[in-house]
């Protein structure tokens, strides 16, 4: 490999946060026992917080960004591993206390390594990446749990991103009636393209001041927090199970007891970045099969080359991005 090679680099300078372009060599690169030349890597709204310091993401500096990396293999420590394997990372620590994917190489520990599924390849990982797993976990969690297409219709909270992008497109795909919340007015017509039976305008809900309202889902995976989770806990009937993803709008959650005693209801919380492996696993095999989304092409709305990188995170922060955008590193 070259001596030297393109990465994006978040510093800390001065208390704050700066991130760019740099050449940089493998003795760089936080330690592991897996060389990856990176072909494709994509964005998440965890990459845009680390970025551009709108969220404290990184706990040591300077870090390579980028949560998910896709490739092949340079060269291998690991005997599990050999130089010319398609393979994947996501999360796993990446660009928080490790190297991440915006590099034309990463070194990682073989653990984090995910072989490449057959019917995957580096682009259609990257078209999914933490976003696309963290979809997938919250539905295998939930599938673990009890939770069937018959039981009734899911709720999806923030799902014109990414990962409520690909969570309708999964779960429509398994036969679930999917009811998609949104606080774009604009991202019907493309939700219900996906597989949405109904969409539901955010801004218009009556989260009511029960404890305990009407039953209106079976489940739900939320990506917002707040009012929305809290309105969940008190709209899904019995033993329904409610994902917890994310917090875009909030991390409070203020509910009581009664939904999980009264009516069973379980909150899994999900935690994309440290899956146990054989979860990962399996997680990953269930995407290349029964989990893979029918309309990928819909959901990834941008390819971007790895220069125009930086100036694609602004728009995450505004909340202005529908579906994936993937980055070709090389």
């Amino acid at each position: 490999m070259t001596a030297k090679f393109k990465a994006f680099r978040i510093h800390s300078e001065n208390g704050k946060i700066a991130a760019r372009f740099e050449e940089i060599s493998l003795g760089d690169l936080s330690a592991g026992e897996v060389v990856i030349r990176v072909s494709h890597s994509d964005i998440n709204y965890k990459d845009a917080l680390a970025a551009t310091g709108a969220g404290r993401i990184l706990r040591r500096y300077p870090l390579v960004g980028g949560v998910d990396l896709a490739g092949v293999v340079e060269s291998s420590a690991d005997e599990r591993y050999q130089a010319g394997d398609a393979v994947l990372v996501t999360g796993c620590s990446l660009s928080e206390t490790h190297d991440g994917g915006y590099a034309q190489f990463a070194r990682v520990p073989g653990d984090w390594v995910i072989p490449m599924p057959p019917g995957l390849d580096a682009l259609t990982a990257m078209s999914l990446g933490t976003a696309g797993f963290t979809a997938a976990l919250a539905i295998h969690r939930m599938e673990q749990n009890g939770q069937t297409p018959q039981g009734g219709p899911i709720a999806v909270s923030g799902a014109s991103g990414g990962v409520g992008s690909i969570a309708v497109d999964m779960l429509s795909g398994r036969g679930y009636k999917v009811v998609a919340i949104s606080g774009k007015s604009t991202a019907s017509e493309y939700l219900k393209a996906l597989g949405a039976t109904e969409v539901l305008n955010r801004v218009g809900l009556d989260f009511g001041t029960k404890p305990l309202e009407t039953p209106r889902f079976a489940g739900a995976i939320d990506n917002l927090g707040g009012e929305m989770l809290t309105w969940f806990t008190r709209t899904v009937d019995f033993w329904g199970n409610i994902a917890s993803i994310g917090l875009a709008a909030g991390p409070e959650l203020k509910t009581t007891v009664m939904p999980f005693i009264l009516r069973g209801v379980t909150l899994i919380g999900i935690n994309s970045s440290a899956t146990r492996r054989e979860w990962r696993l399996a997680v990953w095999q269930r995407i290349a099969t029964d989990l893979k989304p029918r309309h990928l092409a819909r959901i990834v709305t941008r390819t971007i080359d790895f220069e125009e990188l930086p100036a694609a995170f602004p728009a995450y922060i505004e909340g202005k991005i529908t579906g994936r955008t993937v980055v070709r590193i090389s």
